[in-house]
């Protein structure tokens, strides 16, 4: 798998899958924490992790545009990581975090560093394969560092449930995640006496020790305290992994390549070899092509990035915590989807390079519309498993179901198990495809511009939220599934003219 590729591959890979791991522990529990922490309905939280995740990816268009003027790809990177390190120190602060706009605030420290970092250092990892040595591996080698990137995805929301129910024990309490919620509807006063009397209270004394705590109203103080400030340490495992991600960056930094450096004294230009033969024609052609898939993939992560909201919602509101007999929190599932990034890149790359042998591999374009029709079956596969579930608004008023009411985690596994697999057809060879056609003076915008696609579609993740707390749940699954289906139709139909573009 790693047979034949550039030197530089690795390192990027290993400074990414840093990076990756500080950005997913955060995250895993990100929703959580800010309707744990101020009460906010998933709705309203929904909106928050909307701004900021899109946030994370328009500023990547700045960053992009940074280091495509000034010719320094890695120093904007080493400033990305510094930057988020800063971001996530604040996060990790209970005393300065008190109101959401300080934390928003914080947020977009950690997404101003984002965008310096990611979609430079992906276009550094493109400039690798751009010769004839190299050229034919610039899918499998995107496929790798992909891999990587979920390699520190997969074991982040461990770290941050970890961290977070240490804390909670540490107070004397144990964790349970409907009690948050709980706790600030007997706060806001929105909780009915038969609730308050009945499953609080039973759940009150589950985490104490098994005996009813003689002040609720206290203990909801207390419980919330705990629970909101184990989060806050769970933040600072992210500084952790930035200052590795550092360190590793700054170690092998020279095989990466300097391709774009400035060759003369401060104040000259230089175009290079790539731009000379590329005409303004075909590189307006190259630009259209990528804007339209561009346009395509916002549909995909609209449903996909649906993980860390509504899906992780869903979990903590109607799936049985419990598998072979363990208990597990909402948060887990997260963890299944790099799980599986990472053992199937293998197989993927695999088959694809049998198909490649007997020519008949599908282009690029050609994989991401597949993989638009996978990610419809994902959303089909939760719809199904929704039929006949309450209300969002009736749960709520029943102070949460109870575990004979409550879906198999299985569904939810299944659910992220067949996503990954479009996520495979779809991510890392964008990436692939955005380094193979971007301009070469424009290698570091294109590649913010892919990020900036992911950042319309983040921006509209909070529609996820509204629905599941307006409409039925399965019917919020099946507007996921027509956007995806839709999407891969779109794609299909200029397959023919991107893969002229790409030639």
């Amino acid at each position: 798998m790693f047979k034949n590729q550039p030197k530089g591959l690795i390192p990027a890979a290993l400074a990414n899958m840093g990076e990756r791991f500080g950005f997913y522990t955060m995250m895993a529990i990100l929703v959580l924490f800010l309707m744990s922490k101020f009460g906010l309905s998933g709705e309203e939280a929904g909106k928050f992790y909307s701004g900021f995740y899109g946030a994370i990816y328009i500023l990547a268009l700045v960053g992009g545009l940074i280091a495509d003027k000034t010719k320094n790809y890695k120093g904007t990177i080493m400033a990305g990581l510094l930057v988020m390190s800063a971001g996530y120190l604040f996060l990790a602060m209970p005393s300065l975090i008190t109101t959401k706009w300080i934390a928003l605030a914080a947020l977009l420290v950690i997404a101003f560093g984002n965008g310096l970092f990611k979609g430079n250092l992906q276009a550094l990892v493109g400039q690798l394969y751009d010769n004839e040595k190299y050229g034919k591996l610039r899918d499998s080698g995107f496929q790798i560092f992909y891999m990587f990137i979920n390699i520190g995805g997969m074991f982040a929301p461990v770290m941050a449930i970890w961290v977070r129910n240490w804390f909670v024990k540490s107070q004397g309490f144990a964790y349970n995640s409907d009690l948050p919620g709980l706790c600030w509807q007997l706060k806001d006063g929105t909780m009915n006496a038969e609730v308050m009397n009945g499953r609080y209270a039973e759940l009150a004394a589950e985490v104490s020790g098994g005996t009813v705590p003689t002040d609720l109203v206290a203990f909801a103080d207390s419980y919330l305290e705990a629970f909101n400030t184990g989060f806050h340490y769970a933040f600072s495992v992210a500084i952790l992994a930035m200052i590795i991600s550092l360190v590793v960056f700054i170690a092998y930094k020279k095989v990466l390549p300097d391709k774009n450096a400035p060759a003369k004294a401060a104040g000259s230009e230089k175009i290079t070899k790539e731009e000379i033969k590329q005409s303004a024609a075909e590189i307006k052609q190259r630009i259209m092509a990528l804007f339209a898939v561009f346009g395509v993939v916002i549909f995909f992560w609209f449903s996909f990035h649906q993980n860390g909201l509504t899906l992780t919602m869903f979990a903590k509101d109607y799936t049985l915590l419990k598998v072979f007999g363990f208990d597990i929190s909402a948060e887990i599932f997260q963890s299944t989807n790099p799980f599986i990034v990472v053992f199937l890149t293998p197989v993927v790359m695999w088959y694809f390079g049998r198909l490649a042998k007997k020519g008949k591999e599908p282009s690029t374009p050609k994989k991401i519309g597949i993989g638009m029709g996978i990610a419809a079956l994902a959303f089909v596969i939760m719809a199904v498993g929704s039929i006949g579930l309450p209300l969002f608004n009736d749960v709520q008023a029943m102070g949460g179901l109870d575990v004979s009411q409550r879906v198999t985690p299985w569904l939810l596994f299944g659910t992220y198990f067949v996503l990954t697999v479009a996520e495979l057809f779809i991510s890392p060879l964008g990436l692939s495809f955005v380094s193979k056609v971007a301009p070469a003076h424009l290698q570091g915008l294109m590649q913010g511009c892919w990020l900036g696609a992911t950042a319309v579609g983040n921006f509209s993740l909070f529609l996820g939220a509204m629905m599941y707390e307006n409409i039925s749940i399965s019917l919020t699954w099946w507007v996921f599934v027509l956007v995806c289906a839709i999407s891969m139709i779109a794609m299909f139909s200029m397959v023919k003219w991107l893969e002229r573009v790409a030639k």
